[in-house]
């Protein structure tokens, strides 16, 4: 694993560099605990430290977490590493909770990646430093550790929120890393549990600058009624997870260079999953000085970069949802997509639980796979063909659990994709982009960014010619993309292909 020189992360410590946080931890060999760079303790002596790329190498390596710093808060770029887009989608994987349980095992995620466990194993150390069943571990640790310290949740529900087995095993972790009991670690937080009304609010930290405005912006321009709000500077939805209903709200927190997620929601163990879908929709894991300097060696598209520090791509909450949304906008605008989704939810009704809402104007879910797959008509007012395309989306998404998570490469997720009925490039490119966020993906032949193009040299562009120059753009096309349809003078991507 690759690290900066030593007496480099060592300045790093010093100054307390807060470009490091979430890149670099520190591991002092006479205390026995891991920090942030940021970390507002003395910096200890040069010869009493270890540098690790993650928390869990540091972890591994027999660390403990520090309680002033708090590494369960640093933001989470690990995955912006290094150039293994397996080990990125090893990542997602494991934050959604793929290797909790008994029945869990590397082998089983190994195959989700289409490789073997030894060479899983071989990435997970080259890139992090650290096994995968560590790396999953020290997850587990982190999101507890921060809801005793952010939430009032009672113990247990913390051990059965953040994915350990048993609260005995909980307890026997936190004794060993701490030296104490779990909730020893909560100060200053009410022993009783909040009510479902109030929800449980966390704080996600991100690598600034971020540009909220525009991700507001995206979302504002998306939003359905009934499953929507977007007001006051937030951004609010419903959430359907194993058949449970809630709602979940996200605020920017600027000085805290954080968004404020509120969740309500009946089932504690779904809580990473939502954080993992909002870290996600939001794009907080992006390295985004380190993606901003790449793109900004094209001499054209500098200036756009310029224009927007911090712009971000904005994922999809879910992925049948966003192929669903994408199916819906081809070849129209994003106001007439938003009105055909809203029109859609209302057809397939499912309503959220009152006391779980957070809003009253959070009324309805969106429709699942299943319940459109076994309903006799789509019901919209649209062409038949695309009518049909919908049907087959979510037959074949209801068939395939599977077939909107991270697997294999970007060119097998387009293939993947490419075989359901009225999905052709353009549609499976934004679907990689959106939903399984393929950072590399890139909808050459969609209007919006041919026009965004043609506002760096003031030349017309193809898709053909727009891919040969998005080359020197990987493997974050997904961010030039991003800017050239924050170019385009409506500032939406609009779907061009008459063929899909």
């Amino acid at each position: 694993m690759e690290l900066p020189d030593r007496e480099i992360c060592y300045r790093a410590l010093q100054s307390r560099d807060a470009r490091f946080d979430g890149l670099l931890f520190v591991g002092v060999t006479s205390t026995g605990i891991y920090c942030r760079p940021v970390c507002p303790a003395r910096t200890a002596k040069f010869e009493n430290c270890r540098f690790f790329g993650s928390a869990a190498a540091a972890q591994e390596a027999g660390f403990r977490p520090c309680l002033r710093c708090r590494p369960e808060t640093a933001p989470d770029l690990a995955s912006w590493r290094g150039t293994s887009n397996t080990v990125s989608r090893a990542l997602a994987l494991i934050s959604d909770g793929v290797l909790d349980g008994e029945r869990a095992s590397i082998e089983a995620l190994a195959q989700r990646l289409g490789l073997g466990e030894r060479q899983l194993r071989r990435l997970f150390m080259q890139h992090l430093g650290a096994s995968p069943i560590s790396v999953a571990q020290t997850r587990r640790v982190l999101f507890a550790k921060q809801l005793i310290h952010e939430t009032q949740l009672p113990m247990a529900e913390v051990a059965l929120a953040a994915g350990f087995g048993s609260v005995r095993r909980f307890n026997e972790i936190f004794r060993e890393l701490f030296h104490r009991p779990p909730s020893a670690l909560r100060r200053n937080v009410p022993a009783s549990p909040p009510g479902a009304e109030a929800g449980v609010t966390l704080r996600l930290r991100y690598c600034p600058p971020y540009d909220w405005e525009s991700m507001l912006g995206y979302l504002r321009a998306r939003a359905i009624a009934g499953v929507e709000v977007v007001e006051n500077g937030s951004y609010r939805r419903t959430v359907e997870i194993d058949g449970f209903t809630g709602s979940v709200q996200v605020a920017h927190l600027p000085q805290q260079k954080s968004l404020g997620v509120t969740i309500w929601f009946p089932k504690v163990r779904a809580f990473p999953a939502i954080v993992s879908r909002v870290r996600r929709l939001f794009d907080l894991g992006a390295d985004i000085e380190t993606i901003d300097a790449h793109l900004s060696r094209d001499p054209l598209l500098a200036p756009l970069v310029a224009k927007r520090p911090g712009l971000r791509a904005p994922g999809g909450w879910d992925g049948f949802e966003l192929a669903v949304r994408a199916i819906l906008g081809q070849q129209i605008s994003v106001a007439a997509a938003r009105r055909l989704a809203g029109q859609l939810v209302a057809l397939h009704v499912k309503p959220v639980a009152a006391g779980h809402r957070g809003n009253s104007r959070l009324s309805h879910l969106f429709p699942t796979a299943e319940r459109l797959a076994s309903a006799k008509s789509i019901g919209l007012a649209m062409p038949a063909a695309r009518q049909r395309s919908l049907k087959a989306l979510a037959e074949a998404a209801a068939a395939n659990p599977s077939l909107f998570r991270l697997s294999g490469s970007i060119e097998e997720a387009i293939v993947r994709l490419r075989a359901i009925r009225g999905v052709g490039e353009w549609t499976a490119q934004y679907i990689a982009l959106r939903a399984l966020r393929e950072m590399d993906a890139f909808p050459a032949s969609d209007v919006g960014l041919l026009r965004g193009a043609a506002t760096m040299d003031g030349t017309r562009s193809n898709s053909a010619s727009l891919l040969t120059r998005a080359e020197s753009w990987r493997p974050w096309r997904a961010y030039a993309a991003q800017h050239l349809w924050a170019a385009d003078a409506a500032a939406i991507p609009t779907p061009r292909s008459a063929h899909e």
